[in-house]
């Protein structure tokens, strides 16, 4: 007699099973599938004799199927409009999600293009440029289409006030850095109400543009890892870019000069294709908290971000943020 199988929250698929899996269901040959990053979504990478591609399997506790169709629909949409980015693909079916029996339950996978290209933490002059167009280009697709439910809405409640109430319980040892992130989330309220947010652009952000999703290469940037997509305000993809390029500058890794030029050249870039308002402009630094408060609120919810949530984590986060907000609260 078998014995039953223990039961689990989160397992790693074999990477040989895939392979196969992807030979049978997309009749690639010859192929190779490494492990990359683990996380609420696997993320592996696919080479056959001819192409590589990115497979993510993702966690049945962190999206639904009708989540994830969600945001391919996105991606399919913005690659018909010649956007570049990493694109789902279909089976010989012409299926885009595989249903995949895990040991803790059904988890979704989805197969790649490839992103081509590498990483530039601090893009050069060409490359600030050519993701500011990108970007712009993303939203004014982005724009046009109406959220139906299926992704969450970014906004105060869901950036600030929610996030902070989840993380309260991991700052007992460190009450002042939590009594500051209180306070902020009251100045970043009142500032945002003195700015007309009501003709803020809106749509589906990608609420995560770092640099670690977007590859250069040549005289080209494919943006990829949508898996934040959400609807707010399109603003919020900017305020990601300009709080990388703070962090850089408080970390040594660049100049604060630098920074500042960096975000200005991408920024000419983006409004050569994409309108602006004053207050709009004026609203990124002050969502930064949001930006940061969000993703500290989510490493709650799997047990995998869990040291992000200890002191040695919390105490210098705190701090760099302190100091980048430093000449806005």
């Amino acid at each position: 007699m078998t014995a039953p199988i223990f039961p689990s929250t989160y397992s790693t698929l074999s990477p040989a099973a895939l392979a196969l899996m992807l030979h049978e269901r997309y009749a690639l040959r010859r192929v190779h599938c490494t492990l990359l990053v683990k996380g609420v979504g696997d993320t592996y990478l696919v080479v056959t004799d001819t192409s590589r591609y990115i497979l993510r399997v993702y966690r049945s506790s962190h999206r639904s199927p009708e989540q994830i169709a969600a945001e391919l629909e996105l991606l399919l949409t913005l690659h018909k409009a010649a956007v570049r980015v990493s694109h789902p693909l279909k089976d010989k079916e012409g299926e885009l999600i595989q249903t995949l029996p895990a040991v803790e339950g059904p988890r979704y996978a989805v197969l790649f293009t490839y992103a081509p290209g590498e990483v530039a933490a601090v893009p050069s002059d060409r490359q600030l440029e050519l993701l500011g167009e990108a970007t712009a280009r993303f939203h004014n697709v982005s724009a046009g289409l109406k959220p139906d439910g299926r992704r969450w809405t970014y906004d105060l409640d869901t950036t600030l006030h929610r996030p902070l109430a989840m993380v309260e319980p991991f700052f007992g040892e460190y009450p002042d850095g939590y009594a500051w992130l209180k306070d902020v989330a009251v100045v970043v309220g009142d500032r945002l109400q003195k700015l007309d947010t009501e003709h803020f652009s809106r749509g589906f952000c990608h609420f995560d543009l770092l640099p670690k999703n977007f590859h250069f290469k040549d005289d080209t940037v494919t943006l990829f890892d949508f898996d934040f997509m959400g609807n707010g305000w399109l603003v919020n993809d900017l305020t990601a870019f300009w709080q990388h390029l703070q962090v850089e500058a408080y970390t040594g890794r660049t100049t604060q000069v630098r920074a500042d030029e960096a975000y200005q050249r991408f920024l000419k870039a983006y409004q050569a294709h994409r309108a602006l308002t004053e207050d709009e402009l004026q609203a990124v630094p002050y969502l930064t908290p949001g930006f940061w408060v969000f993703y500290m609120g989510f490493h709650t919810t799997h047990d995998h971000f869990l040291p992000y949530l200890q002191l040695a984590s919390l105490r210098p986060r705190v701090k760099a943020l302190q100091q980048i907000m430093t000449a806005y609260v």
